[in-house]
């Protein structure tokens, strides 16, 4: 828990530095975003909606169920990650670096850092995932799941939050 709420501190911060800083100089070249950035948003938002199945099918006993929405819930969160570091390459075969101007500086750590807290929310995922199919998670046993669909949901609205402030911003 606190490794997210200083993740959360940490990506006020950048977005408090990035609106301010984008206004006090003329150096800032705003990136184009590559169209990816929405299909990932929408995949994102898909994953939350699995795992809204995969609780509420655990929740009434139907464990199956539950274990094959999770399993899509964790290929989408997958999806996803791959489909951040597939924006990086496109930027980067277009020329836009982490040092090409400050503009791309706070997207890359902007993207990045949630990259990371995504990555901890991922393996978790696929932690909960592994014990659904291996019966250990049951209606009974519901904290992992709901923990974990916590904190899933926050990196969402996060990403979404993220995804608005550079698309407006730039």
């Amino acid at each position: 828990l606190l490794w997210s709420a200083t993740g959360a501190d940490a990506v006020v911060a950048f977005t408090s530095a990035y609106i301010v800083r984008g206004g006090l100089s003329d150096d800032w070249q705003p990136i184009e975003l590559p169209a990816l950035l929405w299909l990932n948003a929408a995949v994102l938002l898909a994953s939350s909606l699995t795992l809204e199945e995969a609780r509420k099918n655990l929740k009434g006993g139907l464990r199956a169920a539950c274990n094959r929405w999770l399993t899509i819930t964790t290929i989408l969160g997958a999806a996803f990650f791959a489909g951040q570091f597939l924006v990086w390459k496109q930027l980067s075969a277009h020329g836009v670096y982490l040092a090409t101007n400050p503009s791309s500086s706070f997207f890359y750590l902007l993207t990045g850092a949630h990259g990371v807290h995504l990555l901890g929310g991922l393996l978790a995922l696929l932690y909960a995932d592994l014990e659904a199919w291996r019966y250990r998670l049951g209606p009974a046993k519901r904290t992992l799941l709901e923990v974990t669909a916590m904190y899933w949901h926050f990196m969402d609205g996060l990403w979404i939050c993220i995804l608005l402030l550079l698309w407006f911003r730039r």
